[in-house]
């Protein structure tokens, strides 16, 4: 068993947590920054394929104690290298300190650098770096050293459909948690009433298909020795799920109404590529349409949306109009819930009422809240 850590952003360790644990994961654990977890080469691959709203999966290589320069080569040296890295792999290193007596990252980074490579050289004396990159990081807290391998390589966010971004995009992992944290459940309607690029309403999408964010990408640790078919037998597992999944309903039949609204068209225009290359264009709708024109023809269903803050785009006076355009729009529909990410300090002032839930999450580095209101 090996220890590996799903990196989160703030607000989404617990989030990540469980959907580990619904992956089958053992000794799972949530901490600031993300969720630990044990396993296998293929549990790591899992981990990737399936995780929704984490950002990477790291394999522990070692923890030891670093007071001193020395301290950091001597405990690195002592890893298992030989049998991590084969002799032509490729080792970038990257680094963070945080409350340590080593605050230099820069020069972390290089005793790291130059401590693998005279382990690896006692079986070569030439490490040509020409073959597989093994991403490796070393994070010194408190005084302790943690040494991991990045088997992701390009972050979890990269699901691969969205190659257009609008302006203040959400990220993938983000919106997914949104629609997690939200009362929104698969077989149940959901619209974005200020849908921009999509990308709400397409996670959604993913969410109620079953189908693993991460089937169609590549991950860094595919390529390295002894993954091969971790991943393989992965894939197959996730593409049993995704095909698999109408037997799981009473009503296989029926399929959801997923949708976003818009007055912005140039940014329709681009959600309507993302649902196309994310194979979504049968499973989700989007209209031109401004907030205050919608009327949903379902009795129950949920509001999701991430509207303007008045920090990136536009004034507080726009942020403020959308916010009440969204009282009006749940007043219009009793028995649809509505969710809202929003860093505006003021939020449930404008909106009128007080949340019902309303956990704090990171949009980029702006600190906000999701708001949520059940259906009356």
């Amino acid at each position: 068993m090996v220890e590996f850590i799903a990196s989160a952003s703030f607000g989404l360790e617990g989030i990540a947590a469980r959907e580990l644990r619904g992956l089958g994961m053992k000794n799972v654990g949530a901490f600031n920054g993300g969720a630990s977890f044990s396993g296998d080469y293929t549990d790591a691959a899992r981990a990737n394929i399936n995780l929704r709203c984490a950002d990477r999966v790291r394999m522990v290589v070692g923890r030891f104690g670093a007071r001193t320069f020395d301290q950091l080569f001597e405990g690195t040296k002592a890893l298992p290298w030989l049998s991590l890295l084969p002799k032509d792999a490729r080792i970038p290193v990257s680094g963070k300190c945080v409350r340590a007596q080593l605050m230099s990252v820069s020069d972390c980074q290089a005793i790291v650098k130059k401590a693998i490579v005279d382990k690896l050289r006692q079986r070569a004396a030439v490490i040509p770096e020409t073959g597989a990159t093994f991403p490796v990081e070393i994070s010194i807290r408190g005084d302790e050293a943690t040494v991991t391998l990045d088997t992701t390589g390009d972050a979890l966010n990269r699901r691969g459909y969205r190659t257009w971004n609008g302006e203040a995009p959400l990220r993938e992992t983000l919106a997914a948690a949104i629609v997690q944290l939200s009362d929104w459940r698969p077989g149940l309607a959901l619209h974005d009433p200020m849908c921009g690029t999509g990308t709400i309403p397409i996670e959604a999408a993913l969410i109620d298909q079953r189908r693993a964010p991460g089937l169609a990408r590549s991950f860094a640790s595919e390529s390295w020795p002894g993954w091969t078919e971790a991943y393989a037998q992965a894939r197959m597992e996730a593409d049993a799920r995704f095909n698999n999944r109408s037997f799981d309903r009473n009503d296989s039949d029926r399929q959801p109404s997923i949708s976003g609204g818009d007055s912005d068209a140039a940014a329709l225009d681009l959600a309507r590529r993302h649902a196309r290359q994310a194979n979504l264009t049968d499973y989700v709708s989007f209209f031109n349409r401004d907030a205050s024109e919608v009327n949903m023809p379902e009795h129950s269903g949920a509001f999701i949306c991430n509207p303007p803050y008045g920090v990136r785009l536009g004034g507080e006076k726009e942020a403020e109009q959308a916010i009440r355009v969204l009282y009006e729009l749940r007043k219009r529909h009793p028995g649809w819930s509505m969710t809202v990410i929003s860093a505006h300090p003021g939020f449930e002032r404008v909106f009128g009422a007080r949340a019902d839930r309303k956990p704090r999450v990171y949009n980029g580095r702006l600190e906000c809240a999701v708001y949520t209101y059940i259906a009356h």
